[in-house]
């Protein structure tokens, strides 16, 4: 994907304060501290365009941007993290679920996890909830150039047990090295082009 510009748009806690739902639009959402941000921008080729910070659960707010001005990108808030204050977390929650369920635009989510970390019930929940209201879903292990290639094999396998997938639904990610930025783009452009191109995820029998 060539990235000709990629703009920030707005900030939102509400529907009102959305962009007008013109252009297709593809959400990114983690635990804090998966790296959403450094992936977001090794997917456009930025380096501060979403800012990126030391301290988990810092986004507190809906972000747009405009990408090639066809379709955006929308940063939700990360989730999971204990230090954020609980009046933050019990508003994160509404609003972030009132924008998944109610934007006409959204064509699907890239849920990102850590590589090193086995999923929990979180993940689990918010993939079954996804799945209840068919909203597509990429799902991204980030991190990889943190382990063995040896340790990446088992992970993936361990996670996709965990997540009752099929491994070959995980995309292995690295915002340093830019593996699977391709991967991850393919599967965004499909979702954009098409609600159809993207067939569910392929649950494993038998788990």
């Amino acid at each position: 994907m060539k990235i000709k510009s990629a703009e920030f748009i707005t900030s939102a806690v509400k529907p009102s304060q959305y962009p007008p739902t013109i252009l297709p639009e593809i959400a990114f959402s983690g635990r804090s501290n998966v790296g959403k941000s450094s992936l977001i921008n090794k997917l456009l080729n930025r380096k501060r365009l979403v800012k990126t910070s030391s301290t988990p659960g810092r986004t507190q707010l809906i972000n747009f941007f405009s990408i090639n001005r066809v379709f955006c990108f929308v940063d939700l808030p990360g989730y999971g993290y204990a230090k954020v204050p609980a009046s933050v977390k019990k508003k994160w929650g509404p609003m972030i679920e009132k924008y998944l369920l109610t934007r006409e635009t959204l064509k699907g989510v890239v849920l990102i996890m850590d590589i090193r970390r086995t999923p929990g019930m979180e993940e689990l929940q918010f993939i079954d909830w996804l799945g209840s209201f068919d909203i597509p879903v990429i799902l991204i292990l980030t991190k990889v150039d943190k382990l063995s290639k040896t340790k990446q094999i088992k992970q993936k396998i361990t996670i996709a047990e965990t997540l009752n997938v099929d491994k070959d639904n995980l995309i292995l990610f690295s915002a340093k090295t830019g593996r699977g930025k391709d991967d991850l783009w393919d599967a965004v452009k499909k979702l954009i082009r098409s609600e159809e191109a993207v067939q569910p995820l392929s649950h494993k029998e038998g788990i």
